[in-house]
């Protein structure tokens, strides 16, 4: 019965209407997952070298396993966003004599073989066969590597479990952040108290079924939800729910815009994908503690221009480079009725220029590590506000691929588009080349300016750069509309 649904599940790929139109689309996106999984595979290969180098008086499983526990929550905190549960359309199976548990068991199972699971596995199975060769005992690292794959899937199917709802992101993000802030600073030491349960698992090889139990009861769990779920005439009940409305009175002081900034406040809020931009924006706040505390990224000054542009500019990059195809489920209705375009647009610039100001502000703290890292921020914000909103609204008029807004946040990939990855090169490679140029020319102080001028020079001519956004638009407007009719992309 799998190989059937296997079957299905390809011939259901190749024939969609879609497949051709997003070929090239796929093609990157599968040499660049042969590149992370090589990159994976050598990091593994040099993980022994690496943490004998870093911890030369510790043992590197010793040292992993310390930090295991972070990797848990992490994984199980990026798979909230990026992973979605494997699906198939059930209902014309229903009708036929099929059991309901295997339809239960293929679409879960076919959640074991997800890319997220193998990026563990081609990451630890080189480690662990530099280990076996290093003299380590072939059976304590053979079943930790199982162990390690039992969590991997543990962390797969608990994720399906909290997948919708937001208080458990908002717990495993809290958690995550609580525990490293308490072993930085030195209130309760958590790698030492994880690191002996998570060594345990090498040092007591009996030790494994207690992950395999923990996925099996995860298994279970959605095993017995999904059952339940699957019924011919479930797509008939009439769905109820709580809505929680506001009305943002607020938004009226901006007059017209107020209009177009309450309808962009509401979508961002009411829809996951939407929402998850601002969780992510505000997660990379924490970006820069990152490469901060390392004394050889400091000495790098063109890396602290690219630090000041990326954080502060990371809501304008991940929400800016989708509109208007954010709108494009009305984007037709809009287009016919007496709405202003200018209008429209100046509000996507008004709400993405407070999001710079806001990861500004956020970013002050890193004041801690030098003036000179401020002053670039700063500058970089500048940037951002007068040069980069107009370039990525002006690179919008060409996204001509629907969103759904009602789909999973990150996982896939509506919406993508070559311009994506073009539009990397004016908003991040531009206002670094001018940083460098004018560091190592001049210098520190007169890249910072350049970038602060450049930023009030694209403010000031903020109206006449929208005018020209504005004819962009209207000449691309048909082609965006006929675009954005395509439900599958």
């Amino acid at each position: 019965m799998f190989k059937r649904f296997i079957g299905l599940q390809w011939k259901s790929f190749f024939r969609s209407s879609s497949f051709g139109q997003g070929l090239a689309l796929k093609i990157v996106i599968i040499f660049f997952g042969i590149y992370m999984l090589s990159a994976l595979v050598g990091l593994g290969i040099f993980l022994y070298t690496i943490l004998r180098k870093i911890f030369p008086d510790q043992g590197p499983m010793w040292v992993l396993s310390q930090f295991m526990v972070y990797w848990v929550l992490i994984e199980l905190f990026f798979r909230y966003f990026m992973q979605k549960l494997p699906v198939m359309d059930v209902k014309p199976l229903l009708s036929l004599p099929i059991k309901k548990s295997s339809i239960t068991h293929y679409i879960l199972g076919r959640s074991a073989v997800s890319v997220y699971n193998f990026m563990a596995f081609f990451l630890f199975l080189p480690f662990c066969i530099v280990l076996i060769y290093k003299g380590y005992p072939a059976l304590n690292v053979g079943l930790w590597f199982l162990s390690v794959m039992a969590l991997v899937l543990c962390v797969n199917y608990v994720n399906f479990i909290i997948n919708k709802s937001d208080t458990a992101l908002v717990i495993i993000g809290g958690l995550l952040l609580g525990l490293y802030a308490l072993d930085y600073f030195g209130v309760v030491a958590m790698t030492e108290f994880f690191g002996p349960l998570f060594h345990g698992l090498y040092q007591y090889p009996q030790m494994v079924l207690v992950p395999i139990s923990m996925a099996a009861i995860a298994y279970w769990i959605n095993y017995s939800y999904l059952k339940n779920q699957i019924f011919l005439d479930a797509s008939l009940k009439t769905k109820s729910k709580e809505v929680k409305t506001s009305d943002l009175a607020w938004t009226k002081r901006f007059g017209d815009l107020g209009t177009f900034l309450k309808l962009d406040l509401k979508m961002i809020w009411r829809n996951k994908r939407t929402r998850a931009q601002v969780f992510i924006s505000l997660l990379f706040v924490f970006y820069g503690l990152i490469f901060y505390t390392q004394e050889e990224f400091v000495s790098m000054v063109p890396m602290l221009a690219f630090l000041g542009i990326f954080m502060t500019g990371i809501f304008l990059t991940n929400f800016g480079q989708f509109v208007p195809a954010w709108d494009s489920s009305y984007y037709g209705m809009m287009m016919s009725q007496n709405i202003p375009l200018r209008k429209y647009l100046e509000s996507k610039a008004s709400l993405i220029s407070v999001s710079v100001v806001v990861m500004f502000l956020l970013t002050i703290p890193y004041v801690y590590f030098g003036w000179d890292v401020l002053a670039i921020n700063f500058g970089s914000a500048l940037y951002n506000l007068g040069v980069n909103i107009p370039v990525i609204l002006y690179f919008g008029s060409f996204n001509k691929k629907r969103i759904e807004l009602d789909k999973s946040p990150l996982g896939n990939m509506q919406g993508t588009s070559a311009t994506q990855f073009l539009i990397i090169i004016p908003v991040l490679g531009l206002p670094i080349l001018v940083f460098s140029l004018m560091y190592y020319l001049i210098s520190i102080e007169a890249a910072v300016v350049t970038l602060a001028l450049l930023g009030i020079l694209g403010f000031a001519m903020k109206g006449k750069l929208l005018d020209r956004i504005t004819e962009q638009y209207r000449t691309k407007k048909y082609g965006m509309l006929a675009g954005f009719k395509e439900k599958q992309n």
